[in-house]
């Protein structure tokens, strides 16, 4: 009996409680009761409908709240009849609105999506709440988000809209942007994510439906269309998701993937976003307590025998979940959720309960009987593969072994098979393991233009200046008297015009007293003009040499390597001459050893999961130089980085310039600075060489191209 009025006595505590809770109406003198309330839009308005039983004298008096949105409204004398506390609305501007009775008081909040005013008035037995517009709101949409402001004066058209699957089932929208100064708008409406580009058009190739539901992600459509002065872009998930975007140069991308899901939670998203509850008890027993809320939420709660205690707590507009989570800190318990069932308990309680599953089925796994399954790898060797599922105890992974302690396996090299044993749990992770490992490889094509430029310039000019007196040498009397007439002769050189005088006996064309000939450029010699004035009766010659000549030559060379690899594996081509060289050896001996003057591309790719190639790159170009007293020196150049590279795309890793100008005079002291005249005493030379070497790098996913092709 005694265990009988306890039980009646604790379930009739429950009861009052969860009726206190659910704010049932109390037998107040009350004037009337809210029987229901309504949303609806009449004439472009937005229209809340409170239905009572009794109209009352005046307008309730109410506020609004700016953040969060809501609007309140006070019923004096007036209860609850609804039955319930919250009524969905989703209409509009409104999301819900909230009936909460207080004593002989009843006050009504309408939850809005955005702060408005309003105007109430009586309509019989009904009280019209009429909301005021909210200026640039779109019905039953979440609120815009800018992504980049506009800063395009012009309607650029957009250049692409490509989709493509990424890891985890992500599908990504790809828009090529005519610029990076187009604006984005980006937001949720419903079901489906609008994202609009302003100041923007669409051309006639991109006005399309894109139908990806094979792709197997979230997106099943992508609509694009124009709209004004903007593009319109309407994405159309399904299922649960969540939405990211971000923006590169001019590739805007838009990000969609299923919404992560954890089942331990009470609700799903960050942090707390049960229904909002106010609770107001004075040393409640946590058991009721509990069972307050397990009607408030309609979970299943289970709650164990040594769950003991008093609870004195007042929460006003708390979410369900955090409320409940107050309550198992201070009470140190703990949960366990198993769909819509949740198990209270202490922690202890729990945690023991946890401990003994877990040996449980340790002591089951060693008196499993063991099976052997033979797994056939088509892209991976079979020793890699064991290597990875059961590591050398002694090794660096030894703690990554997924077999059990009686599990083994053997690798067959010639049929590329793995034999494991071992129980059958362990046996479908390895199986799990084994798909995710052995896939095709993607590979990339990697080319690279080495382009080395040379431009070479020169010009060099110079005078040779002579005069002499042959009367002496010719029979004659030196001096300088005229006997006949002056003459003059033109040639290629001093001999030439001397010849074509006529002059008799030696002619002495060495002495000059001005030598600065022209110097050859690339092996060759200056071109020259001379001019002899002489008389011949007197054998007097006056001879003037002028030699010039200009250089200019112009070169390119380019080379081209090109290699196939697997992601992430590297691979080396290479090409060129192997130099002989003696070297010493310790006995005193000589022998011959070599080195290589190689054109060489070293080359590692890493494709990223967004579908651009990182290269770690390592170019040689070397060429034979000059022969020394040692052997042949090498000309080397090379360039070691890394670098991220689009798919397809190309970049140029590296450059050298080299500029080298050289101007040289020669002249005689004094005669040279005279002007004009001054040039018959001198002679100049200037060269100008240039030269410049440029990498470029294009990486192609070979998938990809056999698509395009």
């Amino acid at each position: 009996m005694k265990n009988s009025a306890q039980t009646v006595h604790r379930g009739w505590c429950r009861a009052v409680a969860a009726l206190i809770f659910v704010t049932v109406p109390l037998l107040v003198s009350a004037q009337g009761m809210i029987e229901s309330v309504t949303g609806s839009v009449q004439a472009g308005v937005e229209v809340v409908r409170i239905d009572v039983s009794a109209a009352l004298a005046a307008i309730p008096t109410g506020f609004t709240i700016q953040s969060p949105a809501r609007i309140a409204l006070d019923f004096p004398g007036v209860g609850n009849g609804l039955g319930r506390s919250a009524v969905e609305i989703n209409q509009g501007n409104v999301k819900s609105v909230s009936v909460i009775q207080a004593g002989e008081r009843t006050r009504v909040v309408l939850n809005l999506k955005q702060a408005t005013a309003y105007k109430a008035e009586w309509k019989g037995n009904s009280l019209w709440v009429v909301l005021d517009p909210v200026a640039g709101a779109a019905p039953v949409a979440s609120a815009v988000s800018v992504f980049a402001e506009n800063r395009n004066p012009e309607n650029l058209p957009l250049k692409d809209i490509d989709f493509r699957r990424g890891l985890d089932n992500v599908g990504r929208i790809i828009v090529a942007l005519p610029n990076n100064q187009v604006g984005v708008d980006i937001r949720q409406q419903g079901q489906t994510l609008v994202v609009e580009f302003l100041k923007s058009s669409l051309p006639e190739g991109l006005r399309r439906r894109l139908d990806v539901a094979d792709f197997g992600t979230p997106v099943q459509t992508v609509t694009a269309f124009s709209i004004g002065d903007r593009v319109r872009m309407v994405i159309e998930p399904k299922g649960q998701w969540e939405h990211s975007a971000y923006q590169t140069d001019n590739q805007f991308v838009v990000e969609v993937r299923n919404q992560k899901i954890d089942p331990a939670k009470l609700t799903q998203g960050p942090g707390f976003t049960g229904e909002k509850l106010s609770l107001n008890f004075q040393n409640i027993d946590v058991r009721s307590l509990l069972q307050v809320i397990a009607d408030f939420t309609n979970f299943n709660i289970i709650t164990s025998d040594s769950v003991m205690g008093a609870v004195t707590l007042r929460l006003k507009d708390v979410p369900w979940d955090q409320a409940l989570d107050i309550i198992m800190q201070a009470k140190g318990l703990g949960m366990r959720k198993t769909d819509s069932v949740l198990w209270i308990a202490p922690k202890e309680e729990l945690n023991a309960k946890e401990k003994l599953e877990l040996e449980s089925r340790a002591a089951i796994q060693s008196l499993e009987p063991l099976r052997t399954q033979s797994f056939q790898l088509n892209y991976t060797r079979a020793a890699d593969i064991a290597l990875q599922i059961a590591p050398p105890a002694s090794g660096v992974n030894a703690s990554a072994r997924m077999l059990s302690v009686r599990g083994s396996i053997i690798a067959e090299p010639r049929t590329n098979q793995l034999f494991v044993t071992d129980i059958g749990s362990r046996l479908e992770q390895i199986q799990v393991m084994i798909g995710k490992l052995d896939i095709a490889v993607r590979q990339v094509l990697i080319e690279a233009r080495i382009v080395e430029a040379k431009d070479t310039f020169g010009k060099s000019l110079g005078v040779r200046l002579g005069a002499t007196d042959q009367r002496a040498q010719n029979g004659g009397t030196g001096g300088y008297q005229v006997v006949g007439g002056n003459s003059v002769a033109f040639g290629t050189n001093y001999g030439n015009v001397v010849a074509s005088s006529g002059a008799g006996g030696t002619v002495d064309t060495s002495s000059n007293f001005v030598n600065l000939p022209a110097i050859g450029q690339n092996g060759y010699g200056a071109a020259s003009f001379a001019v002899s004035i002489f008389n011949a009766a007197a054998n007097r010659f006056l001879n003037l040499e002028i030699s010039a000549l200009e250089a200019d030559g112009k070169g390119k060379e380019v080379a081209s390597p090109r290699v196939v690899t697997a992601n992430q594996t590297k691979a080396l081509i290479e090409q060129g001459t192997e130099l002989p060289y003696q070297v010493a050896t310790s006995s005193g001996a000589t022998s011959i050893a070599f080195r290589k003057a190689n054109l060489k591309l070293e080359v590692t790719p890493q494709i990223t999961p967004e579908g651009n190639i990182i290269l770690d790159l390592d170019v040689n170009k070397d060429t034979v130089g000059a022969s020394t007293a040692s052997g042949f020196a090498i000309d080397t150049k090379h360039i070691k980085t890394q670098v991220l590279v689009e798919n397809g795309g190309t970049v140029v890793i590296g450059g050298i310039f080299t500029l080298t100008e050289s101007e040289t005079e020669n002249r005689v002291p004094v005669l040279g600075d005279i002007p004009y005249l001054g040039n018959l005493f001198k002679n100049k030379s200037k060269n100008t060489s240039k030269s410049e070497l440029l990498i470029f790098i294009t990486p192609k996913m070979l998938a990809d191209l056999a698509a395009a092709r």
